[in-house]
């Protein structure tokens, strides 16, 4: 899901007049103005609307005392300079994916997905009970930024083929479209995988400069077109099993707010992360059932040989972030003990749950 090329290709990310404009919060009559950056296109299904969401919804429940104004990428500052300008206090909030960071710090892309890794009730999980969000806090507190999960988009899809995978044959030679650390497992494994922006996606893959790609899921690939140009989808996708998003604040700001607007700030973020979960879930199943019944899509699963090899090489990519510093092998390792403790429980409950409504529903 990197973005960057895309929204600067589409045009939303060359805009930096006004970012000198822009001020610390407002204060009139004990009323704030808060200023939020996106990464996201303005009314970007998803992702842009989500954010605008989390904008209204504070603004709605601090009654007026707080109103945020979101700022799509390029209306006020590009894209991924959103980090940078609520860093330094230039604008006051953003809302964006916290691998899109890794330039500042590789243990930021714990905080979205890394490949092979939790699913988004075990991100969410480890956020909240098993000192995920104490380390995340420490890792931003570097930066001057306050951070919280307030987006999710789910498992992801493991991309579109224009020819089966059934071994690890197929993937050698391979091009696919993979941007971060996922692209850099299919590399170990003899694939060539390239970051292209996604307005780019569906004439390479169309003209064959590409032989697949990923996106996000059913509901934002069906709208891209690749069901035109590819055939064959495949589930199950390694490199983001549930990419958390975040709502990020300047610490400065964060703390001068009070007890009851921290914890409304905090509230909203949590009811957009649930919210959107909830929204992907929804349109891409209906988005599934249009790719199969309309567009005669053949959705494929990977072979266990195939997805093992992928699972064995993410291990072994990500542990190499923790060789960063120690903050990182602390991430690491807390990150690897909640997902054990947590999978310990979901591999007995739902997924066996899941397993057997299937064979009953058909």
């Amino acid at each position: 899901m990197d973005r960057r090329s895309f929204l600067k290709n589409a045009g939303f990310v060359g805009a930096t007049a006004g970012a000198a404009t822009l001020a610390a919060p407002a204060l009139a009559s004990g009323k704030r103005e808060l200023k939020m950056v996106t990464t996201w296109p303005k009314n970007f299904p998803g992702l842009g609307v989500g954010a605008q969401r989390i904008a209204d919804r504070i603004t709605a429940a601090s009654e007026g005392q707080l109103t945020v104004k979101l700022f799509a990428a390029g209306e006020l500052v590009p894209a991924f300079e959103s980090f940078d300008a609520v860093s330094n206090g230039t604008a006051d909030m953003y809302h964006g994916a916290e691998y899109y960071w890794l330039g500042k710090h590789k243990a930021f892309g714990f905080f979205t997905a890394v490949p092979n890794g939790m699913t988004a009730a075990e991100l969410e999980a480890w956020m909240h009970f098993g000192g995920g969000q104490q380390l995340w806090d420490e890792l931003s507190a570097e930066f001057n930024v306050k951070s919280f999960l307030a987006g999710n988009t789910g498992l992801q899809a493991g991309g579109w083929f224009n020819k089966e995978i059934n071994s690890l044959e197929d993937l050698k030679g391979l091009k696919m479209r993979m941007p971060g650390l996922g692209g850099e497992v299919l590399r170990r494994l003899g694939a060539s995988a390239v970051a292209l922006p996604g307005s780019e996606i569906f004439p390479a893959l169309q003209s064959g400069a590409i032989d697949a790609t990923e996106w996000v899921g059913a509901w934002n690939d069906m709208a891209f077109g690749f069901y035109k140009v590819a055939k064959f989808y495949y589930t199950k996708g390694f490199h983001e099993p549930g990419a958390g998003l975040s709502l990020g604040m300047n610490k400065g700001v964060w703390e001068s707010f009070t007890p009851g607007q921290q914890e409304l700030i905090r509230s909203a973020s949590m009811a957009e992360n649930n919210y959107m979960f909830a929204e992907y879930n929804y349109k891409n199943g209906a988005a599934l059932e249009t790719l199969l019944s309309k567009h005669n899509v053949q959705v494929r699963d990977f072979s266990d040989d195939v997805f093992d090899a992928i699972g064995r090489k993410s291990e072994e990519v990500v542990a190499e972030v923790a060789e960063t510093d120690d903050l990182s092998k602390r991430i690491y390792e807390s990150y690897l003990k909640s997902r054990k403790e947590t999978s310990a429980w979901s591999s007995i409950a739902e997924r066996n749950f899941l397993t057997a409504r299937d064979r009953i529903l058909g």
